[in-house]
């Protein structure tokens, strides 16, 4: 009986184990698919505004950063004025393309009242652009729009 206890404690171990090599380490966020990003661009168009909604500054990929690498940290940050707080719920992030996708669902977890803090975003190889748009708690928006270059 003790050798019958022992085996059944190392198939246990050994689909532990298993499980683990398999599954690994968390894996990086697929931010943008092939297909996505073979999709034509939308023509941006800068608008101006006057607004003290969220200020939206963009981290990582710096703006000068020129061809980065995918996976790359995606990066960026949120700052509210005077009394009002960012309204998290409000965030919207997306690819602009004809026709747009919405990529908040899949950003979501990495969203915080103080801003977008992705590890490990995987891209294809091309230009791509989003668009993030914050509002506060006054109903104030903001939108700021984030080009990136990823290498082969």
């Amino acid at each position: 009986m003790n050798m019958e206890k022992a085996w059944r404690a190392a198939l246990a171990a050994g689909a532990i184990a298993a499980t683990f090599i398999l599954s690994g380490p968390a894996h990086a966020l697929q931010l943008i698919t092939a297909k996505e990003a073979a999709l034509p661009p939308v023509p941006i168009v800068h608008e101006r505004g006057i607004s003290r909604g969220p200020t939206i500054m963009v981290v990582s990929p710096a703006p000068n950063a020129g061809m980065i690498q995918s996976p790359f940290t995606l990066k960026v940050s949120f700052e509210s004025h005077g009394s009002a707080t960012v309204d998290v719920d409000s965030v919207l992030v997306t690819y602009m393309k004809e026709p747009t996708i919405d990529l908040t669902q899949r950003i979501k977890p990495f969203i915080g009242a103080s801003g977008i803090d992705v590890n490990d975003a995987q891209v294809p190889p091309g230009t791509h652009t989003l668009r993030v748009d914050v509002t506060d708690s006054q109903g104030r928006t903001t939108s700021t729009d984030l080009t990136f270059r990823v290498s082969q």
